[in-house]
């Protein structure tokens, strides 16, 4: 396509999205009400066990409409993904091979359910991190967040959990391109298991050992399943690769000489070079006049002009 027809189908292709969201938001205009309850309710159930009044506060007069809609549009994103993800790949895939296009959409149909999975888990810790926090109020004391704090921390908790899920996704990625290798993956296990707990401390938003192994334990498994995956990609190219499949890097190549070039036919020496004939006097006079000829006829120009 020329460029001009490019930038048609992406308009195209954003009205449509944004359309989509747009309706998504809406929906979930009316959805919040349940949302909200659902995302309160660890705070409410650690109030009751402890005996303080908690509840979300709401900063100055227009919080709640700005978290109903902020949260709506939130919503909208994510019912509307389906959309605007296909109007993404849409965009995309005619720009792409037919291998790309095979790891385009298995890593797609893998990594929706990761993420998905991680934010599950995420859900499944927020009571945990919330009563933690929780509990360092006394008796009789008041625990009212505000909307926007409460609800950060519910949304950092979750992307964290849903992104960590990806690492995998992301390795086996690396391996496809080439880039690291099963063995070399294998071989730094301990250095991968230090990271993922430093990951998974930094990450979750509570500094219970709780959340932090909830997040590093399935990231290590994760990260082993991804070292699986490398190796059966890397023995299928190994069958593929030819002469170069079995090498490693440092290793030199078993191709074999080319056939050598046969001696050529010796080439005969030149003969003695003709002795340059003398120009004739009278020819060159005749050149001379000519030349002078040309040069009277020329124009003179003076200073002046």
């Amino acid at each position: 396509m020329p460029l001009r027809e490019h930038l048609a189908e992406l308009r195209n292709r954003l009205v449509k999205s944004g359309i989509a969201i747009l309706v998504g938001a809406v929906t979930g205009w009316f959805l919040y009400p349940r949302v909200f309850e659902a995302v309160q309710q660890p705070l409410l159930d650690i109030a009751d066990e402890r005996g303080i009044s908690a509840g979300i506060n709401f900063a100055d007069l227009m919080g709640a409409f700005n978290l109903h809609l902020s949260m709506s549009m939130y919503l909208g994103v994510l019912l509307a993904s389906p959309v605007w993800l296909y109007q993404l790949w849409a965009f995309v895939v005619p720009g792409l091979t037919t291998r790309e296009k095979r790891h385009a959409m298995a890593f797609s149909a893998i990594g929706a359910p990761l993420f998905a999975a991680g934010v599950w888990l995420g859900w499944m810790v927020l009571p945990n991190a919330v009563t933690f926090f929780a509990e360092f109020n006394e008796p009789g004391t008041l625990l009212l967040p505000t909307a926007e704090k409460y609800f950060g921390f519910v949304t950092r908790l979750l992307l964290a959990f849903g992104l960590a899920f990806l690492l995998p996704l992301f390795l086996v990625a690396l391996n496809l391109a080439g880039v690291v290798s099963a063995a070399a993956m294998a071989r730094a296990w301990r250095v991968a298991v230090f990271l993922v707990f430093v990951f998974a401390a930094i990450a979750s938003p509570s500094p219970d050992a709780g959340s932090m192994l909830a997040l590093a334990v399935p990231m290590c498994a994760l990260y082993a399943l991804a070292v699986g995956v490398a190796f059966v990609v890397d023995r299928r190219r190994a069958r593929r690769g030819g002469a170069f499949g079995d090498l490693a890097d440092d290793e030199t190549s078993t191709i074999e000489a080319p056939t050598p070039i046969e001696d050529p036919a010796p080439i005969d020496p030149a003969g003695p070079v003709r002795a340059r004939a003398t120009p004739d006097p009278l020819d060159q006079a005749e050149a001379a006049e000519a030349r002078n000829a040309t040069e009277a006829a020329r124009p003179r120009f003076d200073d002046a002009t």
